[in-house]
């Protein structure tokens, strides 16, 4: 009987580097902002998870500003760096990200899209902890962010009657999708491994007569 083949060290090299080079793009194109939808929020309009996120955790004070404006800085000076090579200024960070009055904002605009507000949390957390240990957190969360815009955007549900504020997805969110799939690490040799191979051998018909006896 054929034994089943075991993956080498080279191919388990192979899967574990994939895996990690998708965690660290979709760590980019989280941290650094790159816009993945277009969506309204209760800061406005939001294009990207961490935006949806920010806000969200202004409102509700989960987490001091200082940690919030820790996860924007980055996304925000590079896309400060880039048209205009300057740097944001830290103080007027929150301004920059119509977060100020976010508090006062009606949060019916959350409740009504609970699976991209969902999915944008566990995008960003799974952002965060792919670079140590690649996970399913980001593929969950980017499942989710696209059920919810799908929802709204075939199904209509919530309703919206301003075409500026209609939802709307970038080609980057494949590439997201991509990254986000590729980052959850599989073990082959598990696929690989068959089941225990059981014993079709019967007694004969004379050793079970003379057990009998």
């Amino acid at each position: 009987m054929a034994t089943p083949t075991v993956p080498s060290k080279s191919s388990k090299g192979w899967t574990n580097n994939v895996s990690l080079i998708a965690a660290t793009i979709f760590f980019v194109l989280i941290i650094f902002q790159i816009p993945l939808f277009r969506v309204t929020c209760r800061s406005g309009v939001c294009t990207t998870p961490l935006h949806v996120t920010s806000s969200q955790l202004i409102a509700s004070e989960i987490f001091p500003a200082v940690v919030v404006k820790g996860l924007l800085y980055p996304g925000a000076a590079v896309n400060g760096l880039i048209p205009n090579m300057s740097f944001p200024s830290w103080d007027n960070l929150l301004d920059l990200y119509n977060l100020t009055a976010v508090k006062e904002a009606s949060a019916v605009t959350d409740l009504q899209r609970l699976e991209v507000l969902a999915g944008s949390y566990f995008s960003v957390a799974g952002a965060l902890v792919g670079i140590l240990k690649p996970g399913r957190m980001s593929m969950f969360g980017t499942l989710l962010i696209i059920w919810g815009l799908v929802k709204e955007g075939i199904l209509g549900k919530p309703v919206n009657s301003d075409p500026s504020k209609a939802v709307y997805v970038y080609p980057t969110m494949v590439i997201a999708l991509i990254c986000a799939f590729s980052s959850v690490k599989y073990d082959l040799k598990k696929a690989v491994r068959s089941a225990p191979v059981r014993s079709t051998a019967r007694p004969l018909q004379g050793s079970s007569k003379s057990k009998l006896k």
